[in-house]
């Protein structure tokens, strides 16, 4: 099948082209740079030099298939950044795929954008959208997931994926972040680390993303899960050990890091200050409440099943 990727300079986009490849699709991505294209290069895909801004449907070519795993994902930046990433892009990709006659657009969507400061527990793709969220990552990954959702047509199917907590090999986040904060001793735990949370590791996800290629109902979403759900230190924990880094054990109360998280924008928003602030709302809000979620849509619509269990895919970080 011919492909075209977004964001495969990143974690998840670059895992999807590396698999796509080696199982004989042709695939080709966006890329931005000279670095980008030599990225993913080495995943063996073919770069095409554009961005969300500038993609035309000369870009997209003859692919049949979109994935679009490019976001804006950071805790911090311009107010517009998330808007302009998330929402106007994800707008242009899908007007472009269309105009170039793709017939299937998989968006890499996020539990996120149900997240409006609540806990999540039990909860399946019935559960609403949160486009109004006050966390602007929350709010334009939802209005995005619409977007993709009402463009379903019989001739250009679309498709939302919702991994949450992606971890893996190749992670250049979540465990960077862990490690960087843990060694200038800024890491402490929210509520001990009790938070509950379903989890995706990558291979999983990946391997969701070839399903989707097939299965799947045209203007769907689903979540993709690993097996089982884990207390946030359990994980944290384990993914930190991998890296021989041993995590301290103070901890704050939740609404202590709600108040700390909202205290730290309101200063870097109003003062010259430098960097990003040391803890964000959004930070604070998804690493203290539950996000229990379910995977039976996926698991009988898609013929969705985890390919590596947790206890696995830890073990494979120690050894790596």
């Amino acid at each position: 099948m011919r492909i075209f990727v977004t964001g495969a300079s990143g974690f998840v986009g670059g895992a999807a082209a590396r698999k796509l490849v080696a199982a004989g699709h042709d695939v080709r991505a966006m890329s931005r740079s000279e670095k980008s294209d030599a990225t993913i290069r080495a995943t063996g895909a073919t770069p095409v030099r554009c961005d969300l801004e500038d993609v035309t449907a000369q870009h997209i070519g003859d692919a049949e298939a979109i994935i679009h795993c490019a976001a804006f994902v950071e805790q911090w930046g311009p107010r517009d950044a998330w808007r302009k990433f998330n929402v106007d892009g994800t707008r242009r990709m899908l007007e472009v795929s269309r105009q170039a006659g793709a017939k299937r657009f998989i968006h890499i969507g996020t539990e996120a954008a149900l997240f409006h400061g609540q806990h999540l527990r039990g909860v399946d793709e019935t559960y609403p959208l949160a486009p109004h969220s006050p966390y602007p990552y929350s709010a334009t990954k939802a209005r995005a997931e619409k977007l993709v959702r009402d463009a379903n047509a019989p001739a250009f199917e679309t498709i939302v994926l919702r991994p949450r907590f992606i971890w893996g090999p190749g992670d250049t986040t979540l465990l960077p972040t862990i490690e960087t904060m843990a060694r200038e001793g800024k890491f402490m735990w929210i509520n001990g680390g009790a938070a509950k949370t379903s989890t995706t590791h990558i291979d999983n996800l990946v391997h969701a993303i070839e399903l989707a290629l097939t299965n799947g109902r045209g203007g769907e979403a689903y979540f993709i899960l690993d097996d089982g759900v884990r207390p946030m230190r359990e994980m944290i924990t384990g993914m930190a050990t991998s890296r021989g880094v041993a995590l301290p054990d103070k901890s704050v109360p939740g609404w202590v890091a709600d108040a700390i998280g909202a205290t730290c924008e309101t200063l870097w928003t109003a003062l010259p200050l430098a960097g990003e602030p040391p803890l964000t709302r959004f930070s604070a809000m998804i690493m203290s409440r539950d996000a229990i979620l379910k995977d039976d849509k996926a698991r009988a619509e898609m013929g969705y099943r985890p390919v590596i269990s947790v206890e696995d895919g830890l073990r494979t970080l120690r050894a790596g």
